[in-house]
């Protein structure tokens, strides 16, 4: 496959797809399959996550010799310092930190020689996070699965983005197929940040009850909700709810999913996936310029 882009070259990447950091599912085992199929394998530490559980995720990804990342909670890393350590001890490629507003952690991780992203949903928060001196942007759409400030939709957000930056700028939210990847490079995005489409692949940590229910729903059957947040007695902020499956009874169901998720209907390895995302979509953008 050609499918690059600059940031996915300059990254050492072979295609610009990024598995997105989620907690519970994107552990060492999905990281390494992602980056050995050429992508960006990144291991995720979600609301419950500690120093200890990091660094049993990293062993998992071996020495893999290759591009990796690692995503953390803004608030979570705060009350567990030990995970920011952790991190940049791993050296990764890119350190995702989100959902915060304190940026003293940038400045800490250029000093570690560590290229930085976070994910933003408005434009001004996007500014906010260049400002900070933020290497990469992840332009988050009110599509997406899991944690997220549903403002605005992934396109008018990542044409916005764009046009206002002038640092690399990855899509998320409610992209899963290769007419979904096709459509954000072609908008000019660097790469695609990529969730629930990983979620069910084999190497991913997701339980098969739940990895069954996203095989099974429609790309309607989601909805927002803080309800799972409140009842665990986790920190997120008011306005970073969750989208998570809706059951039959219109209740919220625990199982993270965007609106991508009525395009997922296998549980391919990672390797198998990335192919087939990334040979659909080029063929798409050579038919198009053709």
């Amino acid at each position: 496959m050609s499918l690059t882009t600059p940031w996915s070259r300059a990254t050492g990447l072979q295609v610009p797809v990024v598995n997105a950091p989620m907690g519970g599912a994107a552990g060492g085992a999905l990281a390494a399959a992602v980056s050995r199929a050429g992508g960006l394998g990144m291991i995720g530490m979600g609301s419950s996550a500690t120093p200890e559980e990091l660094s049993a995720e990293l062993r998992t990804m071996g020495d893999l010799g290759l591009p990796f990342g690692i995503g953390l909670v803004h608030w979570v890393m705060a009350a567990q310092p030990g995970l920011f350590e952790v991190a940049l001890a791993a050296r990764p490629d890119v350190l995702s930190v989100s959902f915060g507003d304190d940026w003293a952690w940038v400045s800490s991780a250029h000093a570690a020689d560590v290229r930085v992203a976070t994910q933003v949903g408005t434009v001004d928060a996007a500014l906010r996070a260049v400002d900070a001196g933020v290497d990469v942007l992840v332009a988050r759409g009110a599509e997406g699965g899991g944690h997220g400030e549903p403002r605005m939709g992934t396109l008018p957000l990542l044409t916005e983005v764009l046009d206002r930056v002038d640092v690399p700028v990855l899509a998320a939210g409610g992209i899963a197929s290769a007419r979904g990847l096709a459509a954000v490079l072609a908008a000019g995005a660097s790469g695609a940040w990529l969730g629930t489409v990983f979620s069910t692949c084999a190497e991913a940590l997701t339980p098969p009850q739940a990895r069954a229910a996203l095989l099974a729903a429609g790309g309607d059957a989601t909805m927002i909700t803080d309800e799972f947040d409140r009842a665990h007695g986790y920190s997120w902020p008011s306005e970073v709810p969750e989208r998570v499956l809706r059951g039959a009874d219109g209740r919220p169901v625990p199982v993270n999913a965007g609106q991508g998720v009525g395009m997922v209907t296998a549980a391919p390895g990672a390797a198998t996936l990335i192919e087939q995302l990334c040979s659909g979509a080029e063929a798409l953008l050579r038919t198009w310029v053709g």
